[in-house]
């Protein structure tokens, strides 16, 4: 497919900002600018935090399908509050913290297979730009000082609360906002607070110890964001991602801190994927139900867990579930099941199919493209059909390795479990040897066998797939 037969297809998404789905219409077609708010690297993340991850994967492979050139940023957040409590709890730097977790989050993202961004960005080392965007926030008075702290004023910024569509009493009524003397406004919120001797802290125009010289401290949240985008995107980027939780009020701020420093918007397109639920209960450390990845990879292979994500459509709220993850595997196997059945076919390389892509063109309607995947999958007659099908799933980052790894790693999964995957094969077998015989006893006596060694067996189209029971 061309550069130009590409740009003849048109991606839909919808935009938070707009509340309705936009053909997507990039300020420069040669280069597609995204942000997405990335981790903050204290502990190791939850499968919360890595639906974002895998839904903006899919987008970036998207756009890279449409557009000669995609410029991904996916920010870090190395210096925050909940790291000093962590380091301060250990007794080591904040250092020491965020390289353990950064490293976690990217073996986490290579398990589940979400490629690398193009720009990688840690808040500790664009310190600079954002004391910069700071003091230009106080020279148009955007923002003031006051005991030590910088802080923007809400007041002063006419299109605060456009992002989430809010009223001012909104948003202080349904956030927690810091009661402090020194505000102006309740909402006002941190751009620059000091540090004490223990905490992270560099130095600045601003802080308590101004009048014997530079005060010492450290940036807020959310200023962070927004001097990251404009050194490395611009004042104004294509589409700025996260999840619904951030909407309010972190990219609210963030929109807000840009708007009102170089006057421009920081993004044309906002998209804000939907929550998690854990077996139909809201994800809570309260209640215990939060699942980080070595967690999840006890129950499902890191594929099974990215394709259990992408079930749903990105802005609905998923129900993520021991049943949904062993659904994922199931659709895998039927799925690596095809290509082992046509492993002796060759691979003509073929562009994307239409149907599939546009259902990924309609604001990125996942599950409608696996349906289509799945259409594809029972039509490869051909080194070009088979072609388009992987094709396909690589759009999905699907189907990235040999159907011979795949089933040997559930078989090595199956075997942990004292359960002898060569004798399960051999009943599989016997009994669809019995049923081409006709010999239905035979058969249903070697299911009874299986089922005695507490294995369940499903006949698909691809053939017949086992598991374990629970």
């Amino acid at each position: 497919m061309n550069y130009g037969a590409r740009m003849e297809t048109k991606l839909y998404l919808h935009n938070t900002l707009a509340r309705e789905k936009q053909v997507f219409t990039p300020q420069d077609p040669a280069r597609v600018t995204l942000y997405v708010c990335g981790p903050t690297v204290y502990g190791p993340c939850h499968i919360g935090n890595f639906r974002p991850a895998v839904v903006f994967d899919v987008l970036v492979r998207v756009l890279r399908t449409l557009y000669p050139q995609v410029v991904y940023a996916r920010n870090v957040t190395d210096v925050d509050d909940k790291i000093n409590k962590k380091a301060n709890d250990e007794g080591v730097d904040i250092s020491r913290i965020t390289e353990r977790y950064h490293a976690k989050y990217m073996a986490d993202m290579q398990v589940l297979g979400v490629l690398p961004p193009d720009i990688e960005p840690f808040a500790t080392q664009h310190i600079v730009e954002m004391q910069a965007m700071i003091e230009q926030l106080i020279t148009k008075g955007h923002a003031y000082e006051a005991d030590g702290h910088v802080l923007f004023d809400v007041t002063q910024d006419s299109a605060y609360g456009g992002l989430s569509g809010r009223s001012r009493e909104d948003m202080l009524a349904g956030a927690r906002v810091e009661v402090a003397p020194y505000k102006k406004n309740a909402g006002d919120f941190v751009l620059w607070k000091p540090s004490t001797p223990e905490q992270p802290g560099w130095d600045s125009i601003w802080g308590q110890d101004r009048g014997q010289g530079r005060g010492r401290g450290r940036p807020g949240w959310h200023i962070e964001c927004s001097a990251m985008i404009e050194k490395h995107l611009g004042h104004t980027i294509d589409i700025h991602g996260g999840g619904a939780d951030l909407q309010f009020p972190h990219h609210e701020n963030e929109a807000a801190q840009s708007r009102c420093s170089h006057g421009a918007p920081l993004a044309n397109y906002w998209l804000h994927n939907g929550m998690l639920n854990i077996s139909g209960e809201k994800m809570s450390k309260s209640i215990g139900n939060i699942k980080v990845m070595d967690e999840l990879l006890e129950a499902a292979p890191g594929e099974a867990i990215r394709l259990g994500l992408l079930q749903g459509h990105y802005r609905q709220r998923l129900d993520f579930s021991d049943d949904l993850l062993a659904q994922s595997v199931k659709n895998l196997d039927r799925l690596y099941g095809v290509l082992r059945d046509t492993s002796d076919m060759e691979v003509v390389r073929a562009p994307v199919p239409e149907g599939f892509l546009t259902a990924l063109c309609d604001d990125l309607n996942t599950p409608k493209a696996l349906a289509e995947l799945f259409a594809l999958s029972k039509n490869i007659s051909s080194p070009e059909k088979k072609g388009a099908f992987l094709a396909a799933a690589n759009l999905m980052g699907l189907l990235q390795q040999t159907p011979e790894a795949w089933f040997a790693a559930q078989t090595a999964n199956s075997a942990d479990s004292d359960v002898d995957a060569a004798a399960v094969e051999a009943l599989i077998e016997r009994r669809a040897k019995a049923r081409a015989e006709k010999d239905f006893a035979a058969a249903d006596a070697a299911r009874d066998e299986l089922a005695a060694m507490g294995v369940v067996i499903e006949d698909t189209a691809e053939g017949t797939i086992w598991k374990l029971a629970k």
